[in-house]
């Protein structure tokens, strides 16, 4: 009998919704009702569920009717490859489906013969976990290779999709050889942008939820393709739910976007007033003086000594500001009030912190609001300064003989809205983000707008990964490959050749020998 090949496998309708009660009664047995401030409850993850219930269903022993299995209707949903692929078990399942099975003339080549198998054993797992107390008898099962790899920093090798002759494609994002973790995407409309996003977001979900050290994300959602409850299902294979939403239409954004200077300088303080001034100036391209300039930076200042160096608020700093007018001018209102007063109008930001940014994963919507306009700016601009606040007091990332430590990705589509301007929190973000396990993928329609007057985006990016373009400038092309003649020709009619899904990724290891081509070209996993 062939091997049971355990990949390319549908979900059973309803599979995650069932599996929910025993998440809930196993969360129950293993936590406290109360932790201290520095520990957190244990929460299951759907691939560690789907193990669980796969493996009590194959440890009961009755016969198995292939006319009952044939009546498990399947989703189109995918299980996740890692699902089974943990620990490197794929033999011993195998083995153990065969074993159970033996008595049935089954064709295992049809990947809907084994997802009705495995779907089945993991509902019959289910149905005898929730029953009495077998469930108790289960948690007390562990093994001592589990143990020690929960404690170690996981490989985020991710696989992203195939090179020719479907050779897996994989992006190391965290082995002590790499320098940085920075991802550059640049992909036109209709050419797998999104998907390829998705299965980043999969993939280093999927390697490390199971781990002391999973990789959390915060996705800017411009487009509202990943928060739309239609696509709510995608949201299983990256280990979040409906929670995870952060919608500023009908809620503002649980954080104050302020830094707290209590027990700071002064200087911090000016400091921050200017930084402060100049984006709320950027982020509408507004036209100002420098007296207006200034009148602004003060009432920064002004805003924190009413609050006693406490987080301020748009409200504070526009009553400041017009403190500061000449009386005739205060009724009147000019460029900086325009911005200040929408801020204020549409309540972005809540006046104080209710989630922890970094410590979770998060999706912004943001297709309620115009790209270029001020208020998506705003909320992209003052999240990713508040993330560099929270950065600021994190120790440094963990390091193993193997790789280091990725705590979280801020994820930007349409970055080019943000590129356009000096946006020091954008370059702090990259900077501080390499010492403290964080790190940020950027995508835009065309590699030209990484070409920032302000900042060195590609000497910053591990993996520039190019995709279908309208088009691409020459210079572009010479410097990201360090080519000319005919290996810039080819390298640039492979880009214009390429099909949806598809990408241009620099082959480091060509370039440094001096040999070979240097690019690969990768067929991303389709996803969504």
């Amino acid at each position: 009998m062939e091997e049971v090949a355990i990949h390319n496998l549908r979900q059973s309708e309803g599979l995650l919704s069932a599996l929910q009660p025993l998440k809930q009664k196993i969360e129950k047995r293993l936590n406290l009702s109360e932790y201290r401030k520095d520990a957190k409850p244990i929460s299951l993850n759907n691939n560690l569920l789907q193990r669980i219930s796969l493996a009590a269903g194959l440890s009961l022993n009755h016969k198995r009717n292939w006319a009952e299995i044939e009546q498990v209707s399947l989703d189109s949903l995918r299980i996740h490859e890692t699902t089974f692929s943990r620990f490197s078990l794929q033999h011993l399942w195998s083995g153990l489906i065969k074993y159970r099975y033996n008595h049935l003339e089954i064709d295992w080549s049809v990947a809907a013969n084994r997802s009705r198998v495995i779907n089945f054993e993991m509902l019959k797992g289910l149905e005898y976990l929730m029953d009495d107390d077998n469930l108790d008898e289960w948690l007390a099962i562990t093994t001592k290779k589990g143990k020690e790899s929960f404690g170690k920093i996981p490989l985020l090798d991710l696989n992203i999709g195939t090179y020719q002759d479907d050779i897996p494609a994989t992006l190391n994002l965290n082995g002590r050889e790499i320098p940085n973790t920075q991802i550059l995407i640049a992909g036109s409309t209709g050419s797998g942008k999104s998907n390829l996003l998705a299965v980043l977001m999969r993939e280093m979900r999927s390697l490390t939820v199971e781990t002391a050290y999973p990789v959390n994300f915060l996705f800017f959602d411009y487009k509202g393709e990943f928060s739309d409850p239609e696509n709510r299902s995608w949201f299983s294979h990256f280990e979040i739910d409906d929670s995870a939403i952060l919608d500023p239409i009908k809620a503002p954004l649980p954080f104050s976007p302020f830094k707290n200077f209590v027990g700071k300088t002064q200087n911090e303080i000016n400091l921050y007033a200017t930084e402060l001034a100049n984006a709320i100036v950027s982020i509408d391209n507004a036209r100002m003086s420098a007296n207006m300039s200034n009148r602004l930076s003060e009432a920064v200042i002004a805003a924190y000594r009413t609050t006693k160096n406490k987080a301020i608020s748009f409200q504070i700093i526009l009553n400041e500001y017009v403190q500061l007018q000449p009386e005739k001018d205060r009724a009147k209102d000019d460029s900086i009030k325009s911005v200040l007063k929408q801020l204020i109008r549409n309540n972005l930001f809540a006046s104080e912190d209710k989630i922890d940014l970094i410590k979770n994963s998060f999706v912004v919507k943001m297709d309620g609001y115009p790209k270029d306009g001020p208020l998506a700016k705003a909320i992209v601009y003052f999240i990713i300064s508040k993330l560099n606040t929270i950065y600021e007091s994190l120790p440094k990332q963990a390091v193993s003989e193997e790789c280091v430590e990725i705590r979280h990705f801020t994820i930007i589509d349409e970055a080019h809205y943000m590129l356009d301007f000096d946006n020091k929190p954008l370059r702090d973000l990259i900077a501080v983000g390499r010492n403290k396990g964080l790190s940020i993928i950027l995508a835009t329609q065309n590699m030209d707008s990484y070409k920032s007057a302000y900042f060195d985006f590609y000497a910053n990016a591990q993996y520039p990964l190019i995709m279908k373009q309208q088009s691409i400038t020459d210079s572009i092309i010479k410097d990201l490959f360090g080519v000319s003649g005919i290996e810039f020709q080819e390298i640039k009619e492979s880009i214009a050749g390429l099909a949806l899904g598809e990408l241009i990724l620099k082959d480091s290891n060509s370039i440094a020998l001096g040999m070979g081509k240097k690019f690969k070209k990768i067929k991303v996993s389709r996803f969504i």
